[in-house]
C-alpha cells in the first residue's frame, strides 16, 4: 500500500495509558551499559514531553494518563494500546538522545505496547511533522552522528557484519524459514494465513525460493553460468543457482558463523563440488580464472551495510567482475530519496543496537552511483515493500514462540525486548511505506 493509500484507509488509534510500577527484569549494566542509568531529567525531558504531547494530538492517539486522566484526543475500542510505565525515565531518555531514547526506553521496560508494530506504526505514517517545523531547524545540533568506527571501510566492515551475523547461527535459526534466508520474501500475492500457523511458516518459506528465483532470474542464471554473489548469508540462495540450475557460484561473507554454517550445509546438500564460500570483501575478489568476469552478479540485502560513502566502490566492484553481456541483480532495501537525504548523517537506534554502519539508498542515489564510475544502468525493477512487512510479522510471531530456545542460548530479557523492538519496528516502516523493498537489475 502506497503511503496515499494508507492515509486514506481506515485510521490506526493508539491509546497509552500512564502507570508507574517498577521494572519486570534485572538488566545488566555491564551488558547493556547505556541503559543501566537513566538520563538527567531536566529541560530537554520537559521539552520532549511537550512535544510528545503536541505530537499525540494530532494523531489518532489517546493518552491515558495515571488513574485513567484523558492526556489526549482519539481512539476508541479499536485502540492498540502503549503503556508508559515510568514515564519520567521514558521523557528523560527521550529528552536526552531522541529517537534512541525511544526505542532504549523500551528495552528497560519503561514502555510497553500490546500491539507494538501497530503502536509504531501509528507514528511512522507521521514521522516526518512529530516534531514542530521550528524544532526541526536545528535537528543537525541535535542529533547524533555515526560514529567514525563504523565507517564501512574493509577493516570496520568486518566488526559491523560481526556484531550482528556472528550472534548465533542457532538464534537464527530458530525464527527464519528452513532455507534459513534472512531478507524479505516474495509472497506474489499469496494470500495469508494464521500468523504463528504451519501455513504461514510453510507460506514463507515459498516465498522466500520464490524471492531467490526472481532474482536468479533477473540476474539469467541457468545451466554452467559463472555466478558471483555479494553475502552469502547461510548459502540459500548459492545452493538453489548451484542444486536447481546448475551454476557454479562463488559467494562472499565476512561472517565467521555464516561462513561455517553455511559449507556445512553446502556439503549436506552435495554441493561443495559447484559452491566456493569465501571470507572475503567484495573489494578484494578479482574475476573467476581464466574468464573476463561473472556471467551474473547477485546481491541480497547486503548494500544497505556497504555505507553511501563506498556506494560507488561496491557498483564499481560489480561493474568489474562482470562478464560482458552478463547481468547483476540487487535486492535492496529502499526508501525516499528525500528522506535519505535527511536522515543520512544520522546516528539511529538500528545503528547502535542493531546493523552497525551503513544507510538505506534510495532509488535515484543507486543512480547516482552508477552513473558516477560504472557503465551500468538500471534495467528492471521490481517493487515488494508490503511483502517485507508480511515476512517480519512472520520472523516476530516465530521469535516470540522459540523465546524460550532462544533465551536458553544466553540471551537475556532485554535482548528479548531490543530483538522484539527491532523487528516490530522494521514491520511498521514496511506496512507504512516509510520503507521500500525493490529487486534491482543492471546491465551495461
Amino acid at each position: 500500500m502506497h503511503f496515499a493509500a494508507a492515509e486514506r484507509a481506515a485510521p490506526h488509534y493508539v491509546a497509552v495509558t500512564v502507570v508507574e510500577p517498577g521494572s519486570a527484569f534485572a538488566l545488566d549494566p555491564q551488558r547493556w551499559p547505556d541503559l543501566g542509568q537513566v538520563p538527567p531529567a531536566g529541560v530537554t525531558a520537559r521539552l520532549a514531553r511537550r512535544i510528545f504531547a503536541q505530537a499525540v494530538a494530532h494523531l489518532p492517539v489517546r493518552v491515558l494518563g495515571p488513574g485513567g486522566r484523558r492526556l489526549g484526543g482519539g481512539g476508541d475500542e479499536r485502540s492498540a494500546t502503549m503503556t508508559l510505565h515510568r514515564p519520567h525515565e521514558f521523557f528523560a531518555r527521550v529528552g536526552a538522545h531522541g529517537l534512541i531514547g525511544f526505542g532504549e526506553s523500551y528495552q528497560t521496560g519503561a514502555w510497553d505496547a500490546d500491539d507494538l508494530a501497530a503502536v509504531l506504526g501509528a507514528f511512522a505514517r507521521r514521522v516526518a511533522d512529530l516534531v514542530p517545523r521550528p524544532l526541526q531547524k536545528l535537528r543537525g545540533l541535535y542529533v547524533a552522528r555515526l560514529p567514525s568506527e563504523e565507517d564501512g571501510d574493509p577493516v570496520n566492515a568486518r566488526r559491523n557484519i560481526e556484531r550482528h551475523y556472528d550472534l548465533s547461527n542457532d538464534l537464527f535459526e530458530l525464527f527464519l524459514d528452513e532455507s534459513m534466508t534472512y531478507s524479505s520474501a516474495l509472497y506474489g500475492g499469496a494470500p495469508a494465513g494464521g500468523d504463528e500457523s504451519d501455513d504461514e511458516a510453510r507460506a514463507l518459506h515459498r516465498a522466500q525460493l520464490r524471492k531467490i528465483d526472481s532474482i536468479l532470474d533477473a540476474a539469467g542464471v541457468r545451466e554452467g553460468s559463472n555466478v558471483l554473489e555479494i553475502g552469502s548469508g547461510w548459502g540459500a540462495l548459492a545452493m538453489r543457482a548451484a542444486g536447481e540450475r546448475g551454476a557454479h557460484v562463488t559467494t562472499l561473507t565476512l561472517s565467521k558463523e555464516q561462513k561455517a554454517l553455511a559449507q556445512e550445509r553446502i556439503a549436506a546438500a552435495g554441493l561443495g563440488e559447484r559452491i566456493e564460500v569465501r571470507l572475503a570483501d567484495y573489494r578484494e575478489v578479482g574475476p573467476p580464472r581464466g574468464a573476463p568476469g561473472y556471467d551474473a552478479i547477485v546481491s541480497v540485502e547486503m548494500i544497505e551495510a556497504v555505507g553511501e560513502r563506498y556506494w560507488p566502490d561496491y557498483f564499481e566492484s560489480i561493474d568489474r567482475l562482470l562478464a560482458p553481456g552478463g547481468r547483476a541483480a540487487v535486492q535492496s532495501i529502499t526508501m525516499s530519496h528525500q528522506r535519505m537525504l535527511a536522515t543520512r548523517r544520522t546516528y539511529t537506534w538500528i545503528h547502535k543496537y542493531i546493523f552497525p554502519g551503513g544507510l538505506i539508498p534510495s532509488v535515484p542515489a543507486i543512480e547516482q552511483a552508477l552513473r558516477a564510475r560504472t557503465r551500468l544502468r538500471l534495467v528492471r525493477r521490481l517493487d515488494f515493500g508490503e511483502d517485507y512487512a508480511r515476512t517480519l510479522r512472520t520472523w516476530r510471531n516465530r521469535f516470540e514462540a522459540h523465546w524460550p530456545a532462544v533465551s536458553a542460548l544466553g540471551f537475556d530479557e532485554v535482548f528479548h525486548r531490543t530483538w522484539r523492538f527491532y523487528l516490530a519496528y522494521c514491520e511498521a516502516g514496511f506496512a507504512t511505506g516509510y520503507l521500500g523493498v525493490s529487486q534491482l537489475t543492471f546491465a551495461r
